[in-house]
């Protein structure tokens, strides 16, 4: 990473860097980068091809099992779990990104890579062959414990492995590898289920680690191997790290549970959960965070506002689409297929040089863009709007996010020191994760409040067309989305960072 930048006085070290910015010179990932050699040239091609390898991989399923996941509940009676079906993937990814920031800072990210995704691919596996709803979400937690090791590690292996100015470009390639998945995943998957059967969307995947695992491992082995400075004595784990991290994700699974058991009984997780919970966050993330302080602090906590919401709306619109205008599933999923495209133009067009000293009013703009398109998107539950008015919308939020996400990653790799890669990767993916776990849980709470679990009874019965109509349960979880997404435009004005001399 970039060696630290002045800060204001409020900002301590904290979190790492996070998702996609562009090349910031014409022609650094093409490996021409002003001679030295840019991400394909002959010192990094390798790696960067397994690596790129790795998050095409990663891409591919989160947009195939999004498609496939409405077909899997219905089939496993279990559409009032729908949101722990996703909430529990964030859950235990919580605790696998502090583990993985630690593992990373002592030994090299090749071993919390590697098992990070094995696990991964034996999550899949264990969904795939699931025979009853529990199981299915036991097996996405191990999938999230898997997927929490290998984000962390990723971004080490950028820290580590690239000179600063080549890692806006692989940043860059990190947010193109998803084009293609957001296009092709969909249509795969919802083929795949209606004529083989959505089983094989998650049992096809995991055969296809190999190939990106032999081509990233013994590039990073070569490359990123070992601490960050060889010549200190490596530290140990640092275990109240580790406690907090569990505090984390065992409180946010106990919110889970309270969120889904809607009775008075539910107030003892509840309030269990949020005594853990809350004292573990302010132990993990930057000082100031909560209160959105300037800086590194916002910056934080802005990106776990813009993906918590987009995420926990997007988890349901190929359910709404699905049941309640009757789309199949292929169509469902491709709905949003043109968002990886615009979210890939958001992130380059906040990398160019001269868009460097607007980057809040970006920031702002993305996020007010995310917000119109959830608060669009329930439109399509009056018959009269054109379904397709959702797949145009997204693509819209899918920009502002790339411009919010690209920014974000950015200002992170300014503000955290090389040694700092792990730890700070891990506590920004918290803020992240924890953002996804809580608003789809508070999504799925009101969801299942107004009776959305009713949905997938009659859809279940149903032999294609909408069935049983509940809007508000739908309404219920974008428009609250809608609003987080708003208050992240007014902590996009905090993300600048007081110089001092």
């Amino acid at each position: 990473m970039t060696a630290p930048e002045p800060r204001d006085t409020e900002v301590t070290h904290a979190p790492r860097a996070t998702a996609a910015p562009h090349p910031t010179g014409g022609d650094a990932v093409r490996g021409g980068d002003g001679g030295g050699g840019g991400v394909l040239g002959p010192a990094h091609r390798a790696l960067s091809v397994g690596i790129v390898a790795v998050v095409f991989l990663i891409a591919f399923e989160a947009t195939a099992v999004g498609t496939a996941m409405p077909v899997a509940a219905r089939d496993l009676h279990g559409v009032g779990l729908y949101a722990f079906a996703f909430s529990s993937y964030f859950t235990t990814s919580l605790f696998g990104m502090v583990v993985a920031g630690q593992w990373a800072d002592r030994r090299g990210p090749l071993g919390a890579l590697a098992s990070g995704m094995a696990a991964w691919a034996a999550g899949l596996a264990l969904s795939g062959t699931a025979e009853a709803m529990w199981v299915f979400v036991a097996g996405r937690a191990v999938q999230g414990l898997g997927g929490g090791l290998v984000i962390v590690a990723l971004y080490v292996v950028v820290s580590r492995a690239y000179p600063p100015r080549l890692q806006p470009a692989i940043m860059a390639a990190f947010a193109a590898s998803w084009v293609i998945p957001s296009v092709v995943g969909p249509l795969a998957a919802g083929t795949i289920a209606e004529h083989l059967g959505w089983r094989w969307v998650f049992l096809g995947i995991p055969a296809l680690v190999a190939v990106p695992l032999a081509l990233a491992l013994p590039a990073i082995r070569q490359r990123a191997s070992g601490p960050a400075d060889p010549h200190a004595p490596v530290p140990a784990f640092d275990r109240r790290r580790i406690r907090l991290a569990l505090g984390i994700a065992l409180g946010a699974a106990l919110l889970q549970y309270a969120g889904q058991d809607l009775r008075w009984l539910s107030l003892l997780p509840a309030a269990a959960g949020a005594a853990l919970l809350v004292p573990s966050v302010l132990g993990v993330l930057p000082k100031g965070t909560y209160r959105a302080a300037r800086g590194l602090p916002s910056v934080v906590l802005l990106r776990g506002i813009a993906a918590g919401s987009f995420i926990a709306a997007e988890s349901f619109v190929p359910l709404m689409l699905v049941t309640q205008r009757g789309l199949s599933p292929t169509l469902a999923g491709l709905s949003l297929a043109a968002g990886g495209a615009t979210w890939a133009l958001g992130s380059y067009v906040q990398s160019r040089p001269r868009t460097e000293g607007y980057r809040e009013r970006l920031v702002a703009l993305g996020m007010l863009l995310v917000a119109a398109a959830i608060a669009a998107a329930p439109a399509v539950l009056i018959d009269s709007v054109p379904v397709w008015t959702v797949a145009v919308a997204w693509t819209f939020g899918c920009f502002g996010m790339g411009l919010v996400i690209g920014s974000t990653s950015v200002l992170l790799l300014k503000l955290s020191a090389p040694e700092e890669a792990g730890a700070n990767s891990a506590a920004l993916q918290i803020s992240d994760a924890l953002s996804n776990v809580l608003l789809l849980a508070a999504g799925g709470a009101a969801f299942a409040a107004l009776g959305g679990g009713a949905v997938g009874a009659a859809a279940h019965g149903a032999a294609g067309g909408a069935t049983g109509s509940h809007p508000a349960a739908f309404a219920a979880v974008f428009l609250p989305m809608a609003g987080v997404a708003l208050v992240g435009a007014w902590v996009a004005t905090r993300l600048g960072v007081r110089r001092t001399v």
